[in-house]
């Protein structure tokens, strides 16, 4: 079986660390996709490699596109986990990547993933997701993870996440670094339920501030900040609308006070 796993280049990575993440289950609101792209798009990252998406999705769930282009045939675009890297420092890179959740054989994700890394050289990968809580909406959003180094969360002011039940890749790709011998950094936004928006920028600037803290990355987050003010306007005035939504919303607030 040929190996999933596809360079387009080799750079020599000087102190790379790895941030990935994957849209579907583990990301409520789009916020950790969006929050990778974001970092992209202020690195001007640029293509580095991909994982061949045959091996581990259902292509009746999750179909490639076709795209036109000059070409009298069109082009097919496969949802492959994709990977870039760029730099903010020059005494440092970061490797970016993003796709999604994989349906099939996890295991074998996950040993692909393993691979790749290996062969950049990174020795430290964070891993973003987003889950769907009974938070306020106004509130600063809560970023919570779990850490092979519990020193890394206290200094970014994380605290440590004590969910237990079913997990997605995330989980699964955080527990395989972390038995390879990676540094590994997982980090959840908390977002809220009942509100069925996304993308949503919030979450998005509370995970990309943390990556910020935890990485010591200089980016310049105005754009997504007024766009999560902006997100959080149309919110208040969703809550407004709707009497059931804001007893809902006060409520929520009154247990809040009462812890």
């Amino acid at each position: 079986m040929d190996d999933p796993v596809r360079f387009f280049v080799r750079p020599s990575l000087r102190g790379a660390a790895l941030v990935l993440a994957f849209e579907g289950w583990n990301d409520a609101g789009a916020a950790a996709s969006a929050a990778v792209r974001f970092v992209e798009d202020s690195l001007h990252a640029v293509p580095l490699a991909e994982i061949d998406a045959e091996e581990f999705l259902d292509f009746t769930v999750a179909r490639p596109e076709v795209r036109a282009g000059h070409d009298p045939l069109r082009a097919i675009e496969w949802p492959n986990t994709r990977f870039r890297y760029g730099s903010a420092d020059p005494s440092s890179e970061l490797v970016t990547g993003c796709g999604l959740e994989p349906h099939l054989r996890w295991g074998a994700f996950a040993d692909a993933c393993v691979r790749l890394v290996r062969a950049l050289g990174v020795d430290r990968v964070v891993l973003l997701g987003a889950f769907l809580a009974e938070v306020v909406y106004s509130r600063p959003v809560a970023v919570t993870g779990f850490a092979s180094d519990p020193a890394l969360l206290e200094r970014i002011g994380a605290p440590r996440s004590e969910y237990e039940g079913p997990t997605g890749i995330v989980g699964v790709l955080a527990d395989r670094f972390g038995a390879e011998g990676f540094e590994v950094v997982s980090l959840w936004a908390g977002l809220p339920g009942y509100i069925s928006a996304s993308p949503n920028p919030r979450g998005t600037l509370a995970l990309v501030q943390k990556l910020m803290a935890l990485l010591d990355l200089k980016l310049d987050t105005g754009r997504l900040e007024r766009e999560a003010a902006a997100f959080e306007e149309r919110v208040s005035e969703l809550v407004a609308a709707d009497p059931e939504l804001g007893e809902y919303v006060r409520a929520l607030k009154k247990r809040e006070f009462a812890q």
